[in-house]
């Protein structure tokens, strides 16, 4: 896997795609999407960004991954980078599919996606998946077999996703259009090295819905209870 020092520039493609499928930033010239949608590209990813930020990252960290997952809006986990200049830990939403003893996910906006360049410069991450949790170690797949392999399931796993920003039908095409459509593309494998922190673990955040909807039904109790014995005052 080619990796980049902390802080460095990382200019070029690596990993054996060719620099001219690396594409610009936010995934601009890359054959995955459509010539109408390249200068939308940037505000997407922006826009992406913020939704993730106050929306996907606090919903899964909350162990809400089992209840927003399925086969139509596609299934999210989180991938847990160190930031390479802050150092600092740092959550990225993603599509994913398991395949055989390893999980992937695609960098759908290129190789200027920051968790990507992240795991450039350390591979060691942590992946909170809707029903578990676990540290691991991720590299670039740049082997074209498993592409083709892994590719198709990933995509399909992610609902009306692809569709939806100008992909494609994924689940019309074959093994090889679906490569060759999203070439320069980067697919990442996770293999488990350890364990992680999920949500129901200690430090995680899902004891915060029990909690809420206990309070919601506690409201509506209460709430009834008034409402019958006002109606009962009002019979007498």
């Amino acid at each position: 896997m080619a990796t980049t020092k902390k802080g460095e520039d990382n200019g070029r493609a690596g990993g054996g795609i060719p620099a001219s499928n690396a594409g610009g930033a936010w995934g601009q010239g890359l054959p995955a999407y459509p010539d109408w949608l390249q200068p939308y590209l940037p505000a997407m990813h922006d826009g992406f960004n913020g939704f993730n930020r106050y929306v996907s990252v606090p919903a899964l960290k909350a162990g809400m991954g089992r209840f927003v997952s399925n086969p139509l809006t596609g299934y999210l986990m989180i991938l847990r980078t160190r930031g390479r200049r802050s150092g600092e830990m740092r959550d990225a939403p993603l599509g994913y599919m398991i395949v055989g003893d390893a999980v992937y996910a695609m960098a759908g906006f290129g190789r200027e996606a920051h968790w990507f360049k992240n795991i450039q410069a350390d591979p060691r991450v942590e992946v909170i998946l809707p029903g578990r949790a676990f540290s691991g170690t991720a590299e670039e797949v740049t082997d074209t077999a498993e592409r083709l392999a892994v590719l198709p399931p990933l995509l399909r796993s992610m609902g009306g996703g692809a569709a939806a920003m100008g992909m494609g039908n994924v689940w019309q095409m074959t093994p090889e259009e679906i490569s060759a459509r999203f070439d320069g593309l980067p697919l990442v494998r996770v293999r488990a090295t350890g364990i992680a922190a999920g949500p129901e673990d200690p430090g995680g955040w899902f004891w915060v819905v029990p909690i809420l909807f206990t309070g919601w039904w506690l409201v509506r109790w209460i709430r009834g209870r008034g409402r019958a014995h006002k109606a009962r005052r009002a019979d007498r």
